[in-house]
């Protein structure tokens, strides 16, 4: 199978599904990506940050370059390009829609190496940073910015599903341009290993949820749930997001997932280093080479994968999966996601265990799981129980995984130790956001001004 076409023949269904073949990997050979999102904020007077000028998001990207990174350019229509990220050592710096700031990490071997990894990236950032007089939020959803606060990054994607967005859901357009998620990408060694992988961390993504709930405020007051930035996903167009109910079905495999993903209408497809606009379009049809965007074209692989990028499970199957259901935070709480899953998804009997507390739970319990979630947080019950509840003994199995890794660290300890975190917001019941809600309602008097000093990296 070439990267277009296999042989003369166009791609069919089963190629597709063989594509995710590629991702099986050697336990040995398992790695974690982390990548989490953050907001960049003028220093002193909180405004969002546009792309151009002296002090924009382009001369941030500009100073990090000093660091060795590399520039990533997009071609423009215009025959120019346009600085929109940066590479080094397989990790990429890269902008959301709204200006949100984002490390992808690279693939690697311990939660060490990624606090390692974004401790070294917040550093180099908050030096460049403040020399044009920026900062970075550690929050889930902008506190107090308004759609029109925020500046469009001048990337040729966004421009597409801007204009779609507002098409399939009330609510994408908040996704894209004012919330930031913190996400963990991890290996599987089989068909069936993805299958049990998957199964258990869609169920426990309303979890993640609670325990990382760090968005209480949007448009300057409480909105009533602890994560905004969850609730925004359940109005944001239902064919390309959600907790996936045939996951869960016996016999679940990469044909289901592609069948879905066929399903979801297209944004774009990209030619030439161009987007071109086929949004709302199918691709079975571009299979079929009637796509009204490219008339008699037939998709390449390259093409199968920009289509599944463009999907938004609350678990993401590419070549890896990837952990969509947090809010973002300060460094700890980066660094503690990924341990969390790989402490779940990366020793057998641990996964088992953690799907021993969910195998019962029906598909209504996940769907209502994961609006519960958003708005109680650990409050949130299943099955008889809190969430705050189940996450202790969730934690206890993660904790478990992590020492049966026995991946130990410069200080001499293995990987449990990034779980504390987590532990101290099991153990009180208390999430991320009700500490902000406490203080808003406290001390700072109604006023998210100390917000902005309170949780900046």
């Amino acid at each position: 199978m070439t990267e277009t076409l296999c042989g003369d023949r166009p791609l069919t269904f089963d190629d597709l599904v063989a594509d995710f073949d590629r991702g099986f990997k050697p336990k040995a050979e398992f790695r974690v990506g982390s990548e989490h999102e953050k907001f960049v904020f003028r220093k002193p007077g909180h405004e969002a940050v546009p792309y151009e000028g002296a002090a924009g998001i382009h001369a941030l990207l500009t100073g990090l370059k000093r660091y060795g990174w590399t520039d990533i350019l997009e071609h423009r229509a215009d025959g120019g390009e346009t600085l929109i990220g940066l590479a080094r050592g397989g990790a990429s710096v890269s902008l959301e829609p709204g200006g949100q700031f984002e490390l992808s990490g690279a693939p690697l071997q311990s939660v060490h190496e990624i606090c390692v990894e974004i401790g070294t990236h917040l550093t180099e950032a908050r030096a460049v940073a403040g020399e044009l007089g920026l900062g970075f939020l550690s929050l889930g959803f902008t506190p107090d910015w308004t759609r029109s606060d925020v500046a469009v990054m001048p990337k040729g994607r966004y421009r597409i599903m801007s204009a779609y967005m507002p098409k399939v859901g009330r609510l994408g357009l908040d996704m894209m341009f004012r919330t930031c998620t913190v996400q963990a990408n991890l290996d599987f060694a089989s068909e069936a290993d993805m299958a049990a992988k998957m199964r258990l961390s869609l169920a426990l993504q309303p979890l993640a949820t609670a325990l990382f709930a760090n968005s209480p405020f949007v448009d300057g007051k409480p909105t009533g749930y602890l994560s905004s930035r969850a609730r925004v996903w359940t109005d944001t167009d239902p064919n390309r997001t959600g907790m996936l109910d045939f996951v869960f079905q016996k016999g679940f495999g990469f044909a289901d997932y592609a069948k879905w993903a066929l399903d979801a209408p297209m944004y774009f497809v990209k030619r030439n280093g161009l987007y071109v606009d086929a949004q709302g379009q199918s691709f079975r049809d571009f299979m079929d080479g009637g796509l009204p965007a490219l008339p008699g074209e037939r998709p390449t692989l390259q093409d199968w994968r920009l289509h599944l990028n463009t999907l938004f499970p609350e678990v993401r199957l590419q070549n890896y999966l990837e952990m969509r259901g947090a809010d973002t935070g300060p460094p700890e709480r980066l660094c503690a996601l990924a341990a969390f899953w790989m402490g779940l998804l990366y020793d057998d009997a641990c996964t088992e265990a953690a799907w021993d507390l969910c195998r019962r739970w029906q598909i209504e319990d996940h769907e209502r799981l994961r609006a519960d979630a958003a708005r109680l947080g650990l409050n949130a019950m299943v099955d008889g129980r809190t969430l705050q509840a189940l996450a202790l003994d969730v934690l206890a199995i993660a904790r478990r995984g992590l020492k049966n890794r026995g991946r130990i660290g410069p200080s001499m300890t293995d990987e449990s130790g990034f779980l504390a975190s987590l532990d101290e917001i099991a153990e009180t019941g208390v999430t991320p956001a009700e500490r902000w809600l406490e203080l808003y309602n406290g001390p700072w008097g109604g006023s998210l001004a100390p917000i902005y000093e309170a949780a900046a990296y």
